[in-house]
């Protein structure tokens, strides 16, 4: 009875690892730079960002006022959002190996500088940044993004 209560453990926490490791494939990227204050809105939820945080594919990130936030996705996509920015990441995979996959990401207020990666390179169409107002392809490795006035408020 022992030995299979000892079974039943080591299948739990085999699964909880593979869990574990699931989840953190799924992170798009990771914060490397932070000034002032960021938040993170992800599932219904806020809280402050921190260097080394991870962001994921569908996360909301709101750049207070002289604030700004550098992120660096997992295909070295290199994004740097100014003060008083909404950066939403809409959608993020990709394929290390063969450097498949997609980026769309909107950004609603401020600014972005983008320095494109793998991703970009290798299949440009799979990269697409919108703005309340534009949708924009990739074209280049390095752009920047301004959505003037008001864009939309924060929620």
């Amino acid at each position: 009875m022992r030995l299979q209560a000892i079974k039943y453990a080591l299948i739990f926490a085999c699964g909880c690892m593979a869990v574990t490791d699931a989840l953190a494939a799924d992170a798009a990227g990771v914060v490397k730079t932070l000034k002032g204050t960021v938040q993170v809105e992800r599932a219904g939820s806020s809280s402050g960002a921190a260097i080394g945080s991870e962001v994921y594919g569908s996360d909301r990130i709101v750049t207070g006022p002289e604030s700004s936030v550098g992120i660096t996705l997992r295909d070295d996509t290199q994004l740097s959002a100014g003060a008083n920015s909404i950066l939403e990441l809409n959608k993020f995979a990709f394929n290390t190996t063969t450097h498949d996959g997609m980026l769309d990401a909107t950004i609603k207020r401020g600014s972005l500088a983008v320095i494109s990666g793998k991703l970009a390179k290798a299949n440009p169409d799979a990269v697409r940044f919108s703005t309340p107002t534009t949708t924009l392809g990739v074209r280049g490795t390095a752009f920047i993004i301004e959505v003037g006035g008001n864009g939309e408020s924060a929620r």
